[in-house]
């Protein structure tokens, strides 16, 4: 496999609303697609991270000689190595490319190796030592802005603190119930691991082939590191094997380029398994605290919140995802009175950032485990109380922002709740629809089925007042004999589908069936990162205005030599059709040897940064661009003295606005049920002391397909006004109210609290918690 990639290319005739094929579905499910892993140049050399094995210490030297030692191995870089800035970061530059004289975490790069081959490679990084000054490591966010406690980063543990308040908290109330509770280290656990190329240019500048999120926010940042102007950093995205957020920050980008830059080679890097884990951020951990206070018939008076997240070491987007927290944090209910408080902070713990749902994720499972306890407080029905309190178009949010778009939660919540159920267990069941399956350790003897609900809300796109736009380039020529579409963006397609979607969104507006997509790189202008829902929306919108623009374009040319009112006529085809007298003109001649091709940059509507001393959002405006909804009923079976769960069925519904491609856009929802599932019953990091004690798939466990249920998907469409096609973000509601439905469940099976996610056997059993 060569480093560049052909345009992707399909001739289906599937425009907006169709399920065309995906023309990339074939070869990754054949096993023929490239992904950055399979990337290869003749003469490449392999790189290695030698990595801290220690989650805080200090040291003077490296000794690099044994490595150096090896044979076959042709460098060896440290810090003093770096050419350029010697910190990175997304949002803020606090991170070391290399460790210099101190390290924050478990696994964090200290040295870099070229070698010819990867086992040599890795072996001369195992050999890299230093005199390690073992120091105690700040491990336990609840203690980590105690002035006693030792301080991560010279300025303080405190990464930001975001604060949202309206109204009075101390309004009188009926009914009131508190709670804390607890979200664990959750991760991407994406198959594909970190893996890029880096190729050495003529002219002293560097070609990257890497997966990736965001492609221009990685240029950045290479380019500082590296002390090269951006133009002579070139990026091609190579095929994503799943990102869910963990590369938006850089992993092995800057290391594979210095060391192809110091060696002249072209120098390839792929992570193991356990250093996939080490190398990249997870989820946030989270302790919330919270207080909903309502009147005697239920309904929200205040909800009081006070939220600490487990940033890690460095910054990454924990003030992103803190912002999440805080804005989301009162659910999708109207509630008059709110005080809501996250607080990020450093640890020595692995750094987090983005995971799908960032923020809105560990919110969602504190106020609905919180709405459960209101409801047996106020004596009424889980979905009952929900829908009282519904969020509804025209309901002011936490933040005082306007929802003025559709906003169905309490028919979501109807739909969820009214939908079939499915059958009771059996008497003599099948093992393998017993909790434990056919592992066989119960015979169903202790098993009680439960049932619960959820129901939350996220933003989508980039908010508080960040420039969040993207660029598109649409041509249109003619390509042996017939028209075709070249539509080029920078957007990343990281598995979601963005290249059938683009696609469509070019045969709905300018008619033509043959459409390619450009591999996505640097030499077009951002299209922003592959996260928070925004890529349909705001790439999507870019395609389309260009294709606007192309569409008007032809249909002057065409006017022209047919003497009509560009008005009158339209593309069909590959031809231009006239609406008054049926005349029909081929694209071919309204080309005629030439091409049309416009270059937008598209923006959704601007949002406002929040007021620091109100934490409204100001000016009566928007802190985010749009919000999407969507409720989950889980049905578990629970074997209450073993501790071993069965999730039965999930049945879902959630507003889409408009589905682009309907298969796909299942695809999106089943795969974030999914992981929300994981987070429930058992995905999790465990960090012991600063140290990742499950680095494997071995120890680390994410749901197979015998784990997944069957689910019941309810799309609803209400357009949203103010987007493309009246879309809605949709690739992460799905993973957010699954998990705080099946806790419900399981605390409805089993009567216990359940105040933490993963919930483990011994937590059902009894054992702790």
């Amino acid at each position: 496999m060569t480093a560049t990639r052909a345009a992707t290319e399909t001739r289906s005739t599937g425009g907006v609303g169709d399920s065309p094929p995906r023309p990339d579905g074939v070869p990754k499910v054949t096993g023929e697609f490239a992904f950055s892993s399979d990337l290869w140049v003749e003469g490449m050399l392999w790189g290695a991270t030698a990595r801290s094995p220690h989650p805080r210490a200090r040291f003077d030297r490296l000794d690099l000689s044994a490595a150096l030692a090896v044979p076959g191995v042709r460098a060896v870089l440290t810090a003093a190595d770096v050419p350029g800035d010697p910190l990175y970061g997304l949002e803020h530059a606090d991170q070391p490319v290399l460790a210099r004289d101190e390290v924050r975490f478990h696994g964090e790069p200290v040295a870099i190796v070229a070698a010819d081959d990867p086992d040599t490679a890795r072996r001369a990084a195992s050999l890299v030592d230093a005199d390690w000054e073992v120091l105690a490591p700040v491990t336990d966010m609840r203690t980590a802005l105690d002035p006693a406690t030792g301080q991560v980063h010279p300025g303080g543990n405190l990464i930001r603190h975001v604060r949202v308040r309206r109204g009075d908290v101390t309004a009188p109330a009926d009914v009131v119930v508190t709670g804390e509770y607890e979200v664990g280290m959750q991760d991407q656990a994406f198959l594909g691991p970190e893996s890029g190329l880096a190729i050495p240019s003529d002219d002293g500048g560097i070609d990257l082939h890497v997966a990736t999120q965001w492609l221009h926010a990685d240029r950045r940042q290479i380019s500082a590191c590296l002390g090269l102007p951006p133009e002579k950093v070139r990026l091609t995205l190579a095929g994503v094997g799943g990102a869910f957020g963990a590369r938006e920050d850089l992993s092995i980008q800057v290391h594979a380029c210095m060391l192809a830059l110091h060696t002249g080679r072209p120098v390839k890097m792929v992570y193991s398994r356990d250093e996939s884990f080490l190398g990249h951020v997870h989820r946030h951990p989270a302790v919330l605290r919270y207080e909903h206070r309502a009147d005697a018939g239920g309904r929200l008076v205040s909800v009081r919140a006070d939220v600490l997240i487990d940033g890690g070491a460095y910054t990454s987007t924990s003030t992103a995802v803190a912002a999440n927290v805080a804005t989301l944090g009162a659910g999708p209910y109207d509630v008059p009175n709110v005080a809501l408080d996250c607080r990020a902070v450093f640890t020595n713990n692995p750094p987090c950032g983005a995971m799908r749902g960032f923020g809105a994720v560990q919110a969602c499972f504190a106020y609905e485990s919180q709405m459960d306890r209101l409801a047996v407080a106020a004596g009424l029905d889980p979905v009952e109380v929900r829908i009282r309190n519904a969020m509804a178009e025209g309901s002011l949010a936490a933040t005082g922002q306007l929802v003025d778009a559709a906003a169905p939660v309490a028919e979501l919540l109807r739909r969820v709740r009214d939908a079939p159920m499915p059958p009771p267990l059996p008497a003599d069941p099948d093992p393998r629809e017993l909790p434990g399956g056919i592992g066989g350790t119960t015979r169903g003897e202790g098993v009680v089925r439960g049932i619960g609900y959820g129901v939350g809300i996220k933003n989508v796109g980039f908010s508080e007042g960040f420039d969040d736009y993207s660029t598109a380039r649409v041509r249109v020529e003619m390509v042996a004999g017939e028209p075709s579409v070249l539509v080029h963006t920078a957007a990343a397609e990281v598995g979601q589908g963005l290249v059938t979607v683009l696609a469509q969104i070019a045969r709905t507006e300018l008619g033509v069936p043959q459409v390619a997509i450009h591999p996505a790189d640097t030499s077009i202008g951002s299209a922003g990162s592959s996260s928070a829902s925004r890529q349909t929306y705001v790439t999507g919108g870019a395609v389309r205005e260009a294709c606007v623009r192309v569409r008007a374009d032809l249909l002057a040319r065409a006017a022209g030599l047919l003497d009509a009112d560009p008005a009158a006529l339209r593309l069909q085809a590959g031809t231009v059709v006239s609406d008054v007298d049926g005349a029909i003109l081929g694209l071919a001649a309204v080309l005629d040897g030439d091409a049309v091709e416009h270059t937008v940059q598209w923006r959704h509507r601007p949002t406002w940064p929040l007021d620091p001393r109100t934490g409204q959002v100001t000016g009566g405006g928007r802190v985010h661009v749009q919000y999407a909804f969507a409720a989950h009923r889980a049905i578990v079976d629970v074997d209450v003295e073993l501790g071993l769960v069965r999730v039965v069925e999930v049945a879902t519904a959630q507003d889409v606005g408009r589905a682009l491609h309907p298969q796909a856009l299942l695809g999106q929802i089943h795969g974030g049920i999914t992981q929300g599932l994981g987070l429930a019953v058992m995905e999790e990091i465990q960090v012991a002391d600063g140290i990742v004690r499950n680095p494997s798939f071995t120890d680390y466990l994410i749901p197979t397909i015998l784990d997944t249920p069957p689910m019941r998907v309810d799309v609803l469409e209400l357009a949203d006004p103010h987007a493309p096609y009246g879309l809605r973000g949709v690739g992460e509601p799905p993973a957010i109210s699954v998990t705080p439905a099946v806790v419900a469940a399981i605390r409805a099976a089993t009567g216990r609290p359940l105040t933490r996610v993963p919930v483990r056997p011994e937590h059902i059993a009894g054992v702790t918690g």
